[in-house]
């Protein structure tokens, strides 16, 4: 088993393209992170395959905020979202779903998932060292919201991309035989989001170019749920490699 560093944040997406929400814990079940991706607004009348509205699509979707989640719940679910105007609208509403019918030209419905909704795999996985190196690359400082990954990690090893390397081993939160695992199943492929500033939603090519350019355009690594349970900021992070 490989030490590799410890969690640094931990990131629900309630609502697809939407905004994430940091929490200093989270329960890792068989879906993923309880809470995580488990809403999307389906687009009316698109027959395709994936007729979810989306911010590669509709880059302000980042903008909107999901509130409300209660921690102590079962599974935390938001009841609210904050539009970019700082409107607070009910996640149920007739009045969100016009305002976001209305800036997408194109009526809209939402739908909840019981296990989520995922693109890939169900844990989406960066460190830190990764970010900074594509930031150093695009020449710019990223945020590391640009990535939405459900876990940040703080690693000893500060090679880009260094995550590649995990494919086909596991991931292991804390210490013990019963501690929260991870199987590393793929790179993460990346889309157009990563050029999104998450504060305006203003797009800089320069991002998603450095990530082709060094990595065939993966950064980060998707993984499945081996052994649920608890895990937290500045867990320990462990690699059983393949």
């Amino acid at each position: 088993m490989i030490q590799l560093g410890r969690i640094r944040e931990l990131v629900r997406y309630p609502v697809k393209s939407m905004a994430g929400i940091a929490t200093e814990s989270a329960y890792l079940g068989w879906h993923g992170l309880n809470g995580d991706r488990r809403f999307a607004f389906r687009r009316l009348g698109d027959e395709s395959g994936f007729p979810f509205l989306t911010a590669g699509r509709h880059p302000e979707l980042i903008l909107y905020q999901p509130l409300g989640l209660d921690e102590s719940a079962e599974e935390p679910l938001p009841t609210h979202v904050r539009t970019p105007a700082g409107a607070d609208f009910e996640l149920h509403s007739e009045e969100l779903r016009s305002e976001l019918a209305t800036r997408s030209g194109i009526g809209v419905e939402l739908m909840k998932f019981k296990h989520g909704i995922f693109d890939e795999g169900l844990v989406s996985v960066i460190s830190a060292a990764t970010i900074a190196g594509i930031g150093r690359a695009a020449g710019v400082e990223l945020d590391r919201r640009r990535f939405r990954a459900n876990i940040l990690l703080e690693t000893e090893e500060t090679a880009t991309f260094h995550e590649d390397a995990w494919v086909g081993g596991t991931l292991v939160f804390g210490e013990g035989d019963s501690t929260p695992a991870v199987s590393v199943n793929m790179r993460d492929l990346r889309c157009v989001m990563v050029n999104l500033d998450p504060d305006t939603a203003r797009q800089d090519a320069r991002v998603m170019k450095a990530v082709v350019g060094l990595n065939a355009n993966n950064a980060g690594v998707y993984g499945n749920v081996l052994r649920p349970g608890t895990i937290h900021v500045g867990q320990s992070v462990s690699l059983v490699p393949r």
